[in-house]
Protein backbone atom coordinates (compact mmCIF):
# COMPACT_ATOMS: atom_id res chain seq x y z
CA UNK A 1 0.00 0.00 0.00
CA UNK A 2 2.92 2.01 0.50
CA UNK A 3 4.32 1.76 -2.64
CA UNK A 4 5.57 5.21 -4.38
CA UNK A 5 3.32 5.11 -6.76
CA UNK A 6 1.90 8.45 -8.24
CA UNK A 7 -1.55 8.51 -6.08
CA UNK A 8 0.75 7.61 -2.86
CA UNK A 9 2.90 10.80 -3.32
CA UNK A 10 0.46 12.80 -4.66
CA UNK A 11 -2.18 11.94 -2.03
CA UNK A 12 -1.44 9.58 0.89
CA UNK A 13 2.37 10.37 1.66
CA UNK A 14 2.07 13.85 2.61
CA UNK A 15 -1.79 13.47 4.54
CA UNK A 16 -0.23 10.47 6.22
CA UNK A 17 2.89 12.79 7.24
CA UNK A 18 0.49 15.75 8.37
CA UNK A 19 -1.38 12.97 10.32
CA UNK A 20 1.82 11.95 12.00
CA UNK A 21 2.70 15.83 12.62
CA UNK A 22 -0.27 16.26 14.39
CA UNK A 23 -0.11 13.49 16.69
CA UNK A 24 3.57 14.17 17.41
CA UNK A 25 2.13 17.58 18.18
CA UNK A 26 -0.80 16.83 21.20
CA UNK A 27 1.79 13.97 22.18
CA UNK A 28 4.24 16.84 22.94
CA UNK A 29 1.72 18.91 24.65
CA UNK A 30 0.47 15.55 26.35
CA UNK A 31 -2.70 15.69 25.54
CA UNK A 32 -5.03 13.11 26.21
CA UNK A 33 -6.37 11.22 23.09
CA UNK A 34 -3.96 12.21 21.15
CA UNK A 35 -4.58 10.24 18.17
CA UNK A 36 -7.93 10.98 18.09
CA UNK A 37 -7.33 14.61 18.25
CA UNK A 38 -4.70 14.39 15.42
CA UNK A 39 -7.99 13.19 13.17
CA UNK A 40 -9.97 15.68 14.12
CA UNK A 41 -7.31 18.32 13.35
CA UNK A 42 -6.58 16.37 10.11
CA UNK A 43 -10.07 16.84 9.57
CA UNK A 44 -10.42 20.63 9.78
CA UNK A 45 -7.55 21.09 7.83
CA UNK A 46 -9.39 19.10 5.02
CA UNK A 47 -12.60 20.60 5.65
CA UNK A 48 -10.92 23.95 5.30
CA UNK A 49 -9.22 23.35 2.20
CA UNK A 50 -12.59 22.17 1.06
CA UNK A 51 -14.40 24.91 2.12
CA UNK A 52 -14.65 27.04 -1.07
CA UNK A 53 -16.31 24.35 -2.54
CA UNK A 54 -18.12 23.46 0.45
CA UNK A 55 -19.57 27.02 0.19
CA UNK A 56 -20.50 26.84 -3.24
CA UNK A 57 -22.30 24.23 -3.17
CA UNK A 58 -24.40 25.77 0.15
CA UNK A 59 -25.16 28.52 -1.94
CA UNK A 60 -26.46 26.58 -4.61
CA UNK A 61 -28.37 24.89 -2.37
CA UNK A 62 -29.86 27.93 -0.53
CA UNK A 63 -30.92 28.97 -4.13
CA UNK A 64 -32.53 25.86 -4.99
CA UNK A 65 -34.22 26.15 -2.08
CA UNK A 66 -35.79 30.23 -2.99
CA UNK A 67 -35.96 28.94 -6.75
CA UNK A 68 -38.54 26.04 -5.60
CA UNK A 69 -42.00 28.63 -5.63
CA UNK A 70 -41.03 29.00 -9.46
CA UNK A 71 -39.90 25.75 -10.44
CA UNK A 72 -43.31 24.41 -9.39
CA UNK A 73 -44.98 27.23 -11.52
CA UNK A 74 -43.50 26.50 -14.41
CA UNK A 75 -44.01 22.55 -13.93
CA UNK A 76 -47.50 23.15 -13.39
CA UNK A 77 -47.68 25.45 -16.59
CA UNK A 78 -45.96 23.29 -18.59
CA UNK A 79 -46.60 19.47 -17.83
CA UNK A 80 -47.71 18.48 -21.00
CA UNK A 81 -44.53 20.02 -22.72
CA UNK A 82 -41.38 18.29 -21.45
CA UNK A 83 -38.99 19.64 -23.60
CA UNK A 84 -40.45 23.15 -23.09
CA UNK A 85 -40.77 22.55 -18.98
CA UNK A 86 -36.78 21.63 -18.77
CA UNK A 87 -36.14 24.63 -21.42
CA UNK A 88 -37.75 26.97 -18.98
CA UNK A 89 -36.22 25.64 -16.00
CA UNK A 90 -32.48 25.68 -17.78
CA UNK A 91 -33.55 29.26 -18.04
CA UNK A 92 -34.36 30.23 -14.85
CA UNK A 93 -31.35 28.47 -13.62
CA UNK A 94 -29.33 30.67 -15.41
CA UNK A 95 -30.80 33.80 -14.33
CA UNK A 96 -30.23 32.76 -11.18
CA UNK A 97 -26.32 31.97 -11.91
CA UNK A 98 -26.69 28.54 -10.85
CA UNK A 99 -25.04 25.55 -12.99
CA UNK A 100 -27.02 21.86 -11.92
CA UNK A 101 -24.16 20.07 -12.65
CA UNK A 102 -21.61 21.80 -9.63
CA UNK A 103 -22.35 19.24 -7.16
CA UNK A 104 -21.03 16.33 -9.23
CA UNK A 105 -18.08 18.20 -9.95
CA UNK A 106 -17.88 19.03 -5.99
CA UNK A 107 -18.10 15.08 -5.81
CA UNK A 108 -15.58 13.76 -7.98
CA UNK A 109 -12.94 16.16 -6.62
CA UNK A 110 -13.57 14.79 -3.07
CA UNK A 111 -13.00 11.28 -4.24
CA UNK A 112 -9.14 10.96 -4.30
CA UNK A 113 -8.68 12.82 -1.43
CA UNK A 114 -11.20 10.39 0.64
CA UNK A 115 -9.34 7.52 -0.97
CA UNK A 116 -6.14 9.10 0.58
CA UNK A 117 -7.92 9.55 3.88
CA UNK A 118 -9.30 5.75 3.90
CA UNK A 119 -5.77 4.93 2.93
CA UNK A 120 -3.96 6.57 5.79
CA UNK A 121 -6.17 6.19 8.64
CA UNK A 122 -6.45 2.15 7.57
CA UNK A 123 -2.35 1.92 7.86
CA UNK A 124 -2.82 2.75 11.53
CA UNK A 125 -6.51 1.51 12.67
CA UNK A 126 -6.12 -1.55 10.46
CA UNK A 127 -3.00 -2.49 10.40
CA UNK A 128 -1.92 -0.95 13.70
CA UNK A 129 1.72 -1.43 15.19
CA UNK A 130 2.11 -4.32 12.17
CA UNK A 131 2.33 -1.38 9.92
CA UNK A 132 4.89 1.14 12.03
CA UNK A 133 7.82 0.72 10.47
CA UNK A 134 5.98 1.11 6.84
CA UNK A 135 4.97 4.70 7.87
CA UNK A 136 8.37 5.54 9.51
CA UNK A 137 9.88 4.68 5.61
CA UNK A 138 8.12 7.27 4.27
CA UNK A 139 7.93 9.86 6.58
CA UNK A 140 9.26 13.06 5.42
CA UNK A 141 11.77 13.81 8.28
CA UNK A 142 13.30 11.09 11.14
CA UNK A 143 11.61 14.11 13.48
CA UNK A 144 8.14 12.60 12.89
CA UNK A 145 9.47 8.73 13.25
CA UNK A 146 7.28 6.82 15.81
CA UNK A 147 7.82 3.98 17.72
CA UNK A 148 4.11 3.09 18.74
CA UNK A 149 0.47 3.98 18.71
CA UNK A 150 -1.88 5.38 21.45
CA UNK A 151 -5.08 4.34 19.79
CA UNK A 152 -7.48 5.48 22.88
CA UNK A 153 -9.53 7.96 22.65
CA UNK A 154 -12.09 9.83 25.53
CA UNK A 155 -12.64 5.25 26.45
CA UNK A 156 -12.55 4.42 22.91
CA UNK A 157 -9.99 2.04 21.45
CA UNK A 158 -9.82 4.07 17.31
CA UNK A 159 -8.63 0.68 15.98
CA UNK A 160 -11.39 -1.59 16.76
CA UNK A 161 -14.51 -2.16 15.53
CA UNK A 162 -18.15 -1.81 17.02
CA UNK A 163 -18.89 -5.45 15.52
CA UNK A 164 -15.94 -6.78 17.04
CA UNK A 165 -15.35 -4.75 19.97
CA UNK A 166 -17.66 -6.90 22.77
CA UNK A 167 -19.12 -3.89 24.20
CA UNK A 168 -22.39 -2.07 24.12
CA UNK A 169 -21.04 1.08 23.88
CA UNK A 170 -19.62 0.65 20.89
CA UNK A 171 -22.36 0.12 19.16
CA UNK A 172 -23.43 3.88 19.73
CA UNK A 173 -20.88 4.63 17.18
CA UNK A 174 -22.66 3.42 13.97
CA UNK A 175 -25.90 4.88 15.30
CA UNK A 176 -24.51 8.59 15.49
CA UNK A 177 -22.87 8.07 12.41
CA UNK A 178 -26.03 7.08 10.42
CA UNK A 179 -27.87 9.68 12.28
CA UNK A 180 -25.78 12.47 11.12
CA UNK A 181 -25.54 11.24 8.02
CA UNK A 182 -29.16 11.79 7.74
CA UNK A 183 -28.92 14.91 9.10
CA UNK A 184 -26.31 16.35 6.63
CA UNK A 185 -28.46 14.85 3.64
CA UNK A 186 -31.67 16.63 5.00
CA UNK A 187 -29.62 19.87 5.42
CA UNK A 188 -27.82 20.01 2.22
CA UNK A 189 -30.32 18.19 0.00
CA UNK A 190 -32.28 21.07 -2.22
CA UNK A 191 -35.97 20.44 -1.99
CA UNK A 192 -37.85 19.07 -4.61
CA UNK A 193 -39.99 20.91 -7.30
CA UNK A 194 -43.50 19.87 -7.72
CA UNK A 195 -42.54 18.08 -11.16
CA UNK A 196 -40.15 15.82 -9.18
CA UNK A 197 -42.43 14.60 -6.22
CA UNK A 198 -46.03 14.91 -8.48
CA UNK A 199 -45.66 11.08 -9.19
CA UNK A 200 -46.36 9.59 -13.16
CA UNK A 201 -48.24 12.18 -15.61
CA UNK A 202 -49.59 11.29 -18.94
CA UNK A 203 -47.12 13.28 -21.61
CA UNK A 204 -48.85 12.28 -25.16
CA UNK A 205 -50.58 9.36 -23.81
CA UNK A 206 -47.36 7.81 -22.16
CA UNK A 207 -46.35 7.72 -18.91
CA UNK A 208 -43.17 9.82 -17.34
CA UNK A 209 -41.70 7.81 -14.55
CA UNK A 210 -38.85 10.46 -13.89
CA UNK A 211 -40.07 11.71 -11.18
CA UNK A 212 -40.63 8.13 -9.59
CA UNK A 213 -37.05 7.79 -10.51
CA UNK A 214 -36.21 11.18 -9.04
CA UNK A 215 -38.49 10.65 -6.02
CA UNK A 216 -36.45 6.94 -5.45
CA UNK A 217 -33.13 8.87 -6.03
CA UNK A 218 -34.03 11.64 -3.24
CA UNK A 219 -35.69 8.78 -0.69
CA UNK A 220 -32.56 6.65 -1.62
CA UNK A 221 -29.60 9.65 -0.18
CA UNK A 222 -32.45 10.30 2.65
CA UNK A 223 -32.72 6.86 4.11
CA UNK A 224 -30.63 4.78 2.56
CA UNK A 225 -27.39 5.87 2.19
CA UNK A 226 -27.23 6.99 6.06
CA UNK A 227 -28.34 3.06 6.66
CA UNK A 228 -25.38 2.74 4.44
CA UNK A 229 -22.80 4.52 6.23
CA UNK A 230 -23.92 3.20 9.65
CA UNK A 231 -22.73 -0.36 8.03
CA UNK A 232 -19.94 0.69 7.60
CA UNK A 233 -19.09 2.09 10.89
CA UNK A 234 -20.21 -1.19 12.58
CA UNK A 235 -17.59 -3.26 10.40
CA UNK A 236 -14.43 -0.50 10.34
CA UNK A 237 -12.62 0.93 12.84
CA UNK A 238 -14.16 3.81 15.18
CA UNK A 239 -11.13 6.05 13.82
CA UNK A 240 -12.23 5.98 10.71
CA UNK A 241 -16.37 6.75 12.01
CA UNK A 242 -14.42 9.93 14.33
CA UNK A 243 -13.83 11.39 10.92
CA UNK A 244 -16.22 10.43 8.85
CA UNK A 245 -18.77 12.13 11.90
CA UNK A 246 -16.65 15.51 12.53
CA UNK A 247 -16.82 16.26 8.44
CA UNK A 248 -20.52 15.70 9.03
CA UNK A 249 -21.08 17.78 12.03
CA UNK A 250 -18.81 20.55 9.51
CA UNK A 251 -21.31 20.71 6.74
CA UNK A 252 -24.29 20.73 9.08
CA UNK A 253 -23.44 23.94 10.77
CA UNK A 254 -22.11 25.26 7.77
CA UNK A 255 -25.45 24.94 6.09
CA UNK A 256 -27.13 26.26 9.12
CA UNK A 257 -25.21 29.44 9.22
CA UNK A 258 -25.76 29.95 5.22
CA UNK A 259 -29.32 29.29 5.57
CA UNK A 260 -29.43 32.64 7.62
CA UNK A 261 -27.54 34.96 5.29
CA UNK A 262 -30.19 36.07 2.64
CA UNK A 263 -29.76 35.74 -1.02
CA UNK A 264 -31.28 37.42 -3.83
CA UNK A 265 -32.60 36.24 -6.95
CA UNK A 266 -33.65 38.27 -9.99
CA UNK A 267 -36.31 36.75 -11.95
CA UNK A 268 -37.21 37.69 -14.96
CA UNK A 269 -41.24 37.46 -16.10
Amino acid sequence: MLNPSFFNSVFVFPILNLLVLLYKSFLFIKLPGAFGFAIIGLTMIIRGLFNPFFKKQMETSKKMADLKPHLDKLSEKHKDDKKQLQAEQMKLYQQAGINPTSGCLFMIIQIPVFIALYNTLSLFLVNGTKAISQINQVLYSPMLKIASLDSWFFGFDLTKTPKNAGMWIYYLVPVVTGLLQYLQAQATMPPSSAHATAGKQNIGGKEDNSADFQKAMSTQMKYLFPVMIGWFAFTLPVGLSLYWNVFSLFSIIQYQQSKKSKSEIQITK
